[in-house]
């Protein structure tokens, strides 16, 4: 079924129910959610390496002691490694064993697949709460590393909460994507 026919003579797409339009502009929001968030990640990655290899000179070289960089290379790997989990998985980088995929017919392969995208929301969404736990604690408890920089571990935490979260939300997506008949090609 078309919709109606513009003055120009195109025949434009059928009106979106509501909660199709609600998906499409989470869909929207998600797209430039990921867009903005990938690039502090990759930053991230640039700015670890360096607090890396400073540490390196610094220690070594120049026999300098160091007590901070550690952590702060790992707070930045953290955050960027999951800040940007939703990002990966929008374009389904995520690493997937497509050993069986030769071997299973379309039908039962696109079952796998519904399958997979289910049990990874399951798991990412018990993975979110629990990081939301977490951070709860760190934030109440005032909670620190053991080292003498001791930073705040509700820093890590709020990013692998946050990170979760949205990886939950884009998977939920693609879940839903699929049962509507939208992204089962994906």
């Amino acid at each position: 079924m078309t919709g109606p026919t513009s003055a120009q003579g195109q025949v434009s797409a059928p009106p979106l129910d509501r909660p199709a339009l609600v998906i499409a502009r989470i869909e929207r929001a998600m797209q430039a959610s990921n867009r903005i968030i990938a690039i502090p990640c990759m930053a991230a990655l640039i700015v670890a390496a360096a607090v890396l290899t400073y540490s390196v000179v610094a220690r070594y070289f120049l026999k300098i002691p160091t007590d901070w960089q550690d952590e702060t290379s790992v707070f930045l790997l953290v955050g960027a490694t999951f800040l940007s989990g939703a990002f990966v998985q929008a374009g389904r980088g995520h690493i997937a064993i497509e050993v069986l995929a030769p071997l299973l017919s379309a039908r039962v392969n696109r079952i796998r697949l519904a399958l997979a995208d289910v049990i990874s929301l399951l798991f990412c969404a018990f993975f979110s709460w629990k990081s939301w736990t977490l951070w709860h604690e760190a934030w109440v408890d005032g909670q620190t590393t053991t080292s003498t920089f001791a930073p705040p571990l509700w820093i890590p935490y709020s990013m692998m909460a946050a990170g979760m979260t949205l990886l939950s939300l884009q998977i939920l997506l693609q879940v839903v994507a699929r049962i509507t008949d939208k992204g089962s090609a994906s």
